[in-house]
């Protein structure tokens, strides 16, 4: 219902005000154009410097989106998505809303590097700007086996695709993959052993829940998948935590604990070795985090494949690999 109110000012009386909201008002073509744009201003109009923005945009814009996995099964899943654009020193903004349009046009597609890049040549036309980044995070599920009685569990990874669209037209795409894993020290295994042998007193090694946050860049024309990624993951480092699991499965995972053995800096060259040998890889950055359970602080690594001109082990975000 529509109320009418009368405002009283120190100068009087002023101009009725309709308070209210007309469900039934449909805009026309010519209200709409009548509308103001707060993007289309005046050069003068923009505050602050007058310098260009390197990236604008949203993020965690969510919706479902569908992905393909190894053996050809499509999962809808929950995305993540962050998007973002360049902006020349002469335009006030962007109209985000056109980012998250651009979303909807495509909803229904599977996602690809190929879609992506769609999406992306798309911002490039509709907010006309010179290069732009999107990248879309979700949990990617995968059944795995418990160690001796098979049981079947659903392990959850954070996964992100990542594309960027330059200025010269060239298009990159990255993945990105959380493996959480075991670590066993080497040294307190050690001494744990000299401790029965010398004195016969009990110990227990000390391991920690780790994590491995790979960052990879796809050779142009080859695809990997993520159960890919997630098995040179397992290759390189065999612990990975468990999901079902009876006493044998304990059992067993404290002897694979106790085979693979491993410090973090231990961790990162085994991961180095499995994806420098992939020839679907041009190039990765690698950071692990062990979670002491002996210290009160965390032991870190990074390394990186080296490519001219690539990733560097510039990495310092471990806070975020917490697990």
């Amino acid at each position: 219902m529509k109320q009418m109110y009368l405002h009283r000012s120190s100068g009087g009386q002023e101009p009725l005000i309709k308070r209210g909201y007309d469900k039934k008002f449909k805009p026309t073509a010519a209200y709409r154009a009548t509308l103001p744009d707060m993007m289309e201003v005046a050069y003068e109009g923009i505050q602050g410097a007058h310098v260009p923005i390197q990236q604008v945009g949203i993020h965690n814009f969510k919706l479902p989106l569908k992905y393909r996995t190894k053996a050809g099964k499509i999962l809808t899943l929950e995305t993540s998505v962050t998007g973002t654009v360049s902006l020349e020193a002469e335009l006030k903004g962007i109209n985000m809303s056109r980012i998250m349009r651009t979303f909807y046009e495509h909803k229904d597609e599977v996602t690809t590097g190929e879609w992506m890049g769609k999406i992306l040549k798309a911002y490039l036309r509709k907010v006309e700007t010179k290069d732009a980044r999107l990248k879309i995070a979700f949990s990617y599920p995968m059944l795995r086996p418990s160690l001796r009685t098979n049981l079947e569990g659903y392990q959850f990874y954070s996964v992100a695709f990542e594309g960027v669209m330059t200025c010269d037209g060239r298009y990159r795409r990255f993945i990105h993959f959380d493996f959480v894993y075991s670590s066993a020290c080497p040294c307190s295994a050690e001494l744990t052993e000299h401790a029965r042998a010398k004195r016969g007193a009990y110990g227990v090694p000390h391991s920690q829940r780790s994590k491995a946050r790979v960052t990879l860049e796809e050779v142009e024309g080859k695809k990997i998948w993520i159960e890919d990624v997630h098995a040179l993951c397992l290759k390189a480092l065999q612990t990975e935590t468990q999901v079902m699991v009876k006493r044998e499965d304990e059992q067993a995972f404290a002897e694979l604990n106790g085979t693979y053995l491993k410090f973090v800096e231990d961790a990162a060259r085994l991961l180095y070795k499995e994806f420098d040998a992939d020839k679907r890889i041009a190039d990765f950055r690698i950071a692990c985090s062990h979670l002491e359970s002996l210290h009160s602080h965390d032991a870190v690594s990074v390394i990186c494949k080296g490519v001219k001109g690539g990733f560097t082990a510039d990495f310092m975000d471990f806070g975020s690999l917490l697990c």
